[in-house]
């Protein structure tokens, strides 16, 4: 792939190493140079749109609270679940 570019900027990255020999790796199996695969990353990176939104459907049930037990009572939620 041929791109022209318009303006080239020089600037200094710091890198997680694990990540820069990845990069390294893949420059050399593909014949390119690091700055090509790092601009090609970036790129590819900048221009992806958003992950996909999902729908999730949620299935309900009807739930019968058991008399005595206080939902908002952590202590008699508790207590309920000991006796069960």
């Amino acid at each position: 792939m041929h791109v022209a570019y318009l303006c080239m900027a020089r600037t200094t990255l710091v890198l997680d190493d694990n990540l820069f020999r990845q990069m390294k790796k893949k420059a050399a199996s593909e014949g390119r140079t690091l700055q090509a695969v790092a601009n090609e990353l970036l790129r590819r990176a900048l221009t992806q749109s958003d992950r996909q939104t999902y729908r999730l459907k949620l299935q309900g049930w009807k739930a019968q609270l058991q008399p005595g037990i206080d939902i908002l009572d952590r202590d008699s939620l508790f207590d309920a679940m000991d006796r069960e």
